[in-house]
């Protein structure tokens, strides 16, 4: 049987998970650094993964003139604990394509505030 849990409903675990997988993997003491540059490489997936809620603020403009539109939508979630809101660049199906800029918060409050203030 396999379990799958997604990244927003685990989100106060995600980074000790994926340490303990790699410890496991590759040996104690290895596991924190190669998680860390696994979540700085799919910083974008993991944020649109573990946001709580999502606001559209528009077209985003390529400057390569990609076959395909873009959106800039405004995020809101926790992840490892942290409040973020973030600018995510995401196509038609919901991928998530890069960001455009992230803050963290101490508390949900605070990153409500912030994404409402978003442009």
């Amino acid at each position: 049987m396999t379990m799958f849990q997604s990244i927003g409903a685990a989100s106060d675990r995600v980074v000790a998970t994926l340490v303990a997988g790699l410890e496991i993997e590759f040996g104690r003491g290895a596991g924190e650094a190669l998680a860390q540059r696994f979540l700085e490489a799919e910083e974008s997936d993991f944020l649109w993964d573990a946001r709580a809620s999502e606001r559209w603020l528009g077209a985003y403009e390529s400057i390569d003139e990609e076959d395909f539109e873009l959106d800039r939508v405004a995020i809101v979630g926790r992840l490892d604990g942290r409040w973020f809101v973030a600018v995510s660049i995401v196509d038609g199906d919901g991928n998530a394509h890069g960001l455009m800029g992230r803050r963290s918060f101490r508390s949900e409050r605070q990153a409500r505030e912030a994404v409402a203030a978003t442009h």
